[in-house]
């Protein structure tokens, strides 16, 4: 008894200092340390190792350097553009542009995010058509492919993609494969033997140290960028597996949405990638050079920025660039996305938003793939409900799609969800397109969607049973660490 008396003590002093580091070395905001601290009471000791795992804090070091980034002549003109806005004789080529000059302009103090006005871009929201033209891309390579994504499944999708890119490596093209090894955990290195023997190169994103354990479930790239000569860029929700063609009965037809685009943006996606790529080597640094960066005629009118975030980011630049668009709202918010998990600052922004009368429309599945992440979004959907704010439970098979339209002037299409992972833990990559012609678009598919899609009302909601209200006060206490 006595044995166990002082193992009980020694548990609750580890406990305590445990607690201790939590609050005064890393330094979360309150919402997540109480989250952690409930951890640590309910499964004291244990807690901490689900700690280590989920919830340490990565050093605000930074991750990506690339010494030749001065050469593109970014810097220049980013110090450029910042000036003409600050003293506001920035020329927009789109008036509707200028509506939105404080957001560009934090995106570019904050983010580097250079404002480019001379792009193209095709929107895909189903699977097979964009990667057949994201193959009939490649197959038209002339000199390099970089192809990064949180996902890469070796099924049918990537067997074909992967024979795809191995044929263009025979034939000279520099292929370059980026994947994050959480994400593509499932995902043997065999696979990609013959793309290596055509000496094309594959690179993993924070990999394990310990075989067979990989104790980064965060900090994980869930970016998906691909880039081709230098010239057109893809960014988006699909990851690469036949789930992504609606072949999973589990999920059905799988509604995302992904962007083709052309233009000066490009150069952004690419400048992304190999920041990216950079990190992840150790022997195959991609110096700059001028064929990665050709010479870009005029795509067309569309302006737009390039935002990526991180942990190892002091701001949170999607989500912040979220809440601008929001509280600069005057008609409409449009917001798709598979996890509804808001931080605070965002939820009040849309509550805000539809109290004040803003058509508010969110979009979230029916089918879960995360059931505690699937109840508490519908326990923050409720208390936005009650605002005023519309909801609707697309039925057609699982969207996953990550959109916020607003007005139909403005819009953001990415690989960020609207939750914590995404804001602080992951590495994500969003296009923020200011293109009423573009945001219309996106409106309209946004309607078209709720043709497939149930709305969920008030009375609705308060009808759930007592067995659904348990399960989203367990999640809702967990959303700040999920």
């Amino acid at each position: 008894m006595d044995v166990y008396s002082i193992l009980i003590s020694l548990l609750f002093i580890l406990n305590f200092f445990f607690a201790i580091i939590i609050i005064f070395l890393e330094q979360k905001d309150a919402t997540s340390t109480w989250a952690w601290l409930m951890v640590l009471f309910f499964i004291p000791f244990l807690g901490f190792i689900l700690y280590l795992i989920f919830g340490q804090n990565m050093s605000r070091k930074r991750l990506f350097d690339w010494e030749d980034i001065k050469k593109i002549g970014i810097e220049g003109l980013i110090q450029e553009q910042i000036t003409s806005l600050r003293e506001q004789r920035f020329h927009f080529s789109d008036p509707d542009s200028r509506d939105y000059r404080d957001l560009i302009y934090m995106h570019l103090v904050n983010n580097d995010a250079l404002l480019t006005e001379n792009n193209k871009v095709d929107i895909f929201t189903d699977g097979k058509e964009k990667f057949d033209q994201l193959i009939k891309d490649i197959e038209n390579a002339t000199d390099h492919i970089h192809l990064q994504y949180y996902i890469i499944r070796h099924d049918h999708l990537g067997a074909r993609l992967l024979s795809a890119l191995t044929k263009k490596a025979r034939e000279g093209i520099r292929v370059r494969v980026l994947y994050d090894e959480m994400g593509s955990r499932k995902l043997s290195k065999n696979a990609f033997s013959s793309l290596k023997k055509a000496s094309g190169e594959v690179e993993i994103f924070f990999p394990r140290r310990i075989p067979f354990i990989n104790l980064r479930l965060n900090y994980r790239n869930h970016r998906k960028i691909v880039v081709i000569d230098g010239k057109t860029g893809y960014l988006g929700g699909f990851n690469v597996g036949d789930e992504y063609l609606g072949l999973n009965p589990r999920f059905g037809y799988w509604r995302d949405t992904h962007l083709r685009m052309s233009g000066q943006v490009v150069k952004a996606l690419q400048t992304r990638f190999i920041l990216d790529w950079n990190q992840a080597t150790h022997h195959h640094y991609i110096h700059y050079e001028d064929r990665l960066f050709p010479a870009l005629e005029a795509a067309g009118d569309m302006a737009a920025q390039i935002v990526s975030s991180g942990p190892d980011s002091e701001w949170e630049q999607i989500k912040n660039g979220y809440i601008k668009m929001i509280t600069g709202a005057k008609d409409s918010i449009y917001i798709q996305t598979p996890y509804f998990i808001p931080d605070q600052s965002l939820m009040d922004a849309l509550r805000i938003a539809a109290l004040s009368g803003k058509d508010v429309r969110i979009m979230i599945p029916d089918k879960p793939d995360h059931p505690f992440v699937y109840w508490a979004t519908y326990s923050h959907i409720g208390e936005l409900l009650k605002a005023g704010a519309n909801v609707y439970i697309y039925k057609n098979g699982f969207i996953h799609a990550k959109t916020i339209v607003v007005d139909g002037k403005v819009c953001s299409v990415g690989t960020a969800n609207i939750d914590v992972r995404s804001f602080r833990l992951n590495f994500e990559v969003n296009a923020f397109l200011y293109h009423r012609p573009t945001a219309e678009r996106m409106a309209l598919t946004f309607q078209n969607d709720m043709e497939y899609s149930r709305e969920m009302t008030l009375d609705d909601y308060r009808k759930r049973s007592l067995w659904i209200r348990f399960k989203e006060s367990i999640s809702h206490l967990l959303s700040p660490i999920l």
